[in-house]
């Protein structure tokens, strides 16, 4: 029988599965397969494992209720195993990797932090702060000016643009980063231009969460920074 895979922990984790939404048909009960020393938390796959709210929840839902209880490995969405011998063969291969990752996150927890810019607020920002932009803008307004002049003041506005939400995530990541053991960045994206996760000790997080709302403060107007969290740690597994 296939089995889809939650999360990998140690055998003395309490385990508390019961009444667990799984993934599938959502009634399959959650259980764990037990090696030596290492336990996974898995449920029986269904036939065809597809992206779906309801499937993403109940993956999600295991995985923090395991997290509030001691440390985890939470896998990503969508792992499945042919049956349980394929799962202890695993669980007995990378016991002291696995083993190694559990205690580096013990009593540790996953914030993901977004940093959103208003766009119009930041080119309204530029214009009135560059002679040079503010002068192009106003030469190529309502079409008007050269083909030139418009293609230079695209070129100027995106260059200001991406230098300025560089400085603003800096000024974030150096604001969070004595707060945290660790971090992960993504590439920023049009629609973020900062996204990162942080590993904070458990104990920490209300102190994280301070210092980053007491950045937010901070920043110009048109500039929001949003935090998640405390997640188990998604990305540091």
């Amino acid at each position: 029988m296939a089995l889809y895979i939650y999360a990998v922990t140690k055998s003395s984790h309490p385990l508390r599965l019961d009444d667990l939404p799984s993934v599938g048909d959502g009634e399959s009960p959650v259980r764990a397969v037990r090696g030596d020393s290492l336990c996974a938390v898995v449920s029986e796959a269904p036939e065809d494992v597809k992206v779906t709210r309801p499937d993403v929840e109940a993956h999600h839902a295991v995985q923090e209720r395991l997290w509030e209880d001691g440390a985890t490995l939470p896998l990503g969405f969508g792992f499945v195993a042919a049956d349980e011998d394929a799962v202890l063969a695993v669980l007995e291969e990378r016991a002291e990797g696995f083993t190694k990752s559990l205690e580096e996150l013990a009593d540790r927890v996953e914030f993901n932090v977004k940093g959103v810019q208003d766009e119009e607020a930041a080119l309204r920002q530029i214009v009135d702060e560059s002679e040079q932009i503010r002068q192009l803008n106003e030469a190529t307004r309502d079409g008007g000016g050269t083909y030139d002049e418009r293609l230079e003041l695209g070129r100027l506005l995106h260059d200001e643009v991406q230098a300025r939400q560089t400085a603003l995530a800096e000024s974030v990541l150096a604001a969070l980063r004595p707060h945290a053991h660790a971090e992960q960045l993504t590439e920023p994206s049009q629609q973020y231009f900062l996204n990162a996760s942080f590993l904070v000790d458990r104990e920490k997080g209300e102190e994280f969460t301070k210092a980053a709302e007491d950045m937010s403060d901070e920043l110009p107007e048109g500039v929001e920074v949003r935090i998640r969290g405390p997640l188990p740690p998604y990305s540091f597994v």
